[in-house]
């Protein structure tokens, strides 16, 4: 599958510097200009409710993107990123540190395996942290004790390339090849009786999938 994106590669190197990083962003609306607002728009690029320029300014565009998003989330359609907003959409999206964590992880995980299995190790990620069982924040899900081999051997800090971008995009707005697995194995090489217990919902590439 192939798409269209904004250079992601420039584009996130200059978000990292610009965007702030505090825990929970302030209210922003119509006329506002701030990096909050760059922050909001990349979130809403990567699960494809906005696709005009990511510049920090709150125009049309921006409120048309957010109005879609709290409509299709159940939210109070006001057009305004106030706390539920913002809570809803750190819950299905990425920021600019997020969408290169998640591409690392593809990147050491899925390296060498089909494009559909990157996707599908990105949405493993995602699965997780909609799951009561696991942290709601990608940063705690991805470095969780021997959650990643890829963590746990360095290969997570590898440059990832951009189809690991691809498919990170791919997984966020919705993509999950592996219909809502939280696990996924090399049975040739693994070596857990446990991971044999889970109900399996697919094989993609190398690795089998469970939930």
């Amino acid at each position: 599958m192939k798409r269209k994106f904004l250079p992601l590669l420039s584009l996130i190197l200059c978000l990292l510097i610009l965007v702030p990083t505090t825990a929970a962003a302030p209210t922003v609306q119509q006329g506002s200009q701030s990096g909050d607002v760059w922050d909001l728009q990349f979130r809403l690029h990567t699960v494809g409710y906005y696709q005009h320029s990511i510049d920090g300014i709150f125009g049309y565009h921006t409120l048309t993107a957010v109005s879609r998003f709290q409509q299709n989330y159940g939210l109070k359609v006001d057009g305004i990123a106030g706390p539920q907003t913002w809570s809803a959409l750190k819950r299905v999206s990425a920021n600019a540190s997020e969408l290169t964590m998640l591409a690392r992880v593809i990147h050491g995980e899925a390296r060498g395996e089909p494009y559909e299995g990157k996707v599908a190790v990105a949405a493993v990620v995602l699965n997780r942290m909609q799951s009561p069982d696991f942290p709601d924040k990608m940063a705690d899900v991805i470095f969780q004790p021997r959650a990643f081999t890829a963590v746990d051997d360095g290969q997570y800090y590898l440059q990832p390339d951009q189809s690991a971008y691809q498919a990170a995009m791919d997984a966020l707005r919705g993509w999950d090849p592996t219909n809502g697995a939280l696990y996924y194995f090399n049975p040739v090489t693994a070596t857990s009786a446990w991971i044999w217990t889970r109900q399996q919902t697919g094989k993609i590439g190398k690795h089998v999938f469970a939930i």
